[in-house]
């Protein structure tokens, strides 16, 4: 039983001193560094695209926000300056119908 544990940890040493001189090696640690670097650079691009995506989908919320604000602000003005409120305004100021000599067109 022993020398099964033995011959178990002495080829676990084996394997982790030939990985060790893999990795370290002057042709194995640029590629893992270079592998390295790359995954970094995935998960940082990959996070400014989610980052991105949910600034956008705020700005479209805002968007149609103002949006609705603008069409609530017309309909408002169109309340405002309709024939019967003018005439409402006119009567309450003592306003009356311009003649004909008071109308000035510009071409």
């Amino acid at each position: 039983m022993a020398t099964k544990v033995s011959r178990k940890s002495s080829s676990q040493n084996a394997l982790v001193l030939k990985l060790k001189s893999i990795v370290f090696s002057s042709q194995g640690f640029p590629l893992i560094l270079t592998f390295t670097m790359l995954a970094m650079f995935f998960v940082v691009f990959r996070m400014k695209g989610i980052e991105m995506e949910y600034r956008l989908t705020d700005m479209n919320r805002e968007i149609e926000k103002v949006s609705l604000e603008n069409k609530e602000l017309k309909a408002q003005k169109a309340r405002q300056l309709s024939v019967n409120k003018l005439h409402e305004l006119a009567k309450k100021f003592e306003m009356k119908q311009p003649g004909q000599s008071q109308v000035i067109i510009i071409p």
